[in-house]
């Protein structure tokens, strides 16, 4: 591992470790804050990517993933009102979502990286953040799965409710699924700015 992969590395474990902490904690309805800190992973992967190229973008990737490992595994251990904070369903939904997604991140960043600036860090960022809402929640949350994990109960979560309460009757953890998924297509537009940003100072400072 080089000196300069640091920061990054540095920077997916705080983006991580916050995300799980804050992902306790609800805003509003349908979200909790850590659906607000958790897309900032994609960021941080694009920006290595472009920077350094893909293998440091995958130290960054294998980073975050043993600090969720570590974050999940003391989550198990802790007892909150309705049972452990994390399922072992949450933890594998989790850490699976966040490896496949981030891989696929740097896979797609790195075909379009020729291409004009803006367009590997937005294609990536959707078609990650796409992957990572889809498997995170289905395997956490859907009742064709819950032979993962029989001594949970997840009833509450197949709760047939209107879509984000407007639309058509749908399982609770869809609209949650919806819902994450709307912020993290929002901030992977707004992303592009700080990309932009970051990208041209660390430029700056290699050459």
């Amino acid at each position: 591992m080089q000196r300069h992969h640091i920061p990054g590395i540095i920077a997916m474990a705080a983006i991580v470790v916050a995300s799980n902490i804050l992902v306790q904690f609800l805003f509003g309805q349908w979200l909790t804050w850590g659906a607000f800190t958790y897309p900032l992973a994609f960021l941080v992967t694009d920006v290595m990517n472009r920077v350094y190229g893909v293998a440091a973008a995958r130290r960054v990737v294998v980073a975050g993933f043993i600090t969720g490992v570590i974050c999940s595994a003391i989550g198990t251990q802790i007892q909150g009102e309705f049972g452990p904070l994390v399922t072992w369903r949450i933890a594998a939904g989790s850490g699976l979502a966040f490896l496949t997604a981030q891989l696929v991140d740097i896979v797609i960043f790195d075909r379009l990286r020729d291409q004009r600036w803006w367009r590997a860090p937005l294609a990536s960022t959707l078609v990650g953040s796409s992957l990572d809402t889809a498997i995170f929640f289905t395997v956490a949350f859907s009742a064709s799965l819950t032979f993962l994990e029989p001594g949970n109960d997840t009833s509450w979560a197949a709760e047939a409710l209107p879509l984000l309460g407007t639309g058509p009757v749908a399982p609770l953890w869809v609209s949650l699924a919806v819902a994450d998924w709307m912020v993290k297509l929002s901030l992977a537009l707004i992303a592009l700015v700080p990309f932009r940003i970051i990208v041209g100072a660390m430029t700056a400072r290699t050459t």
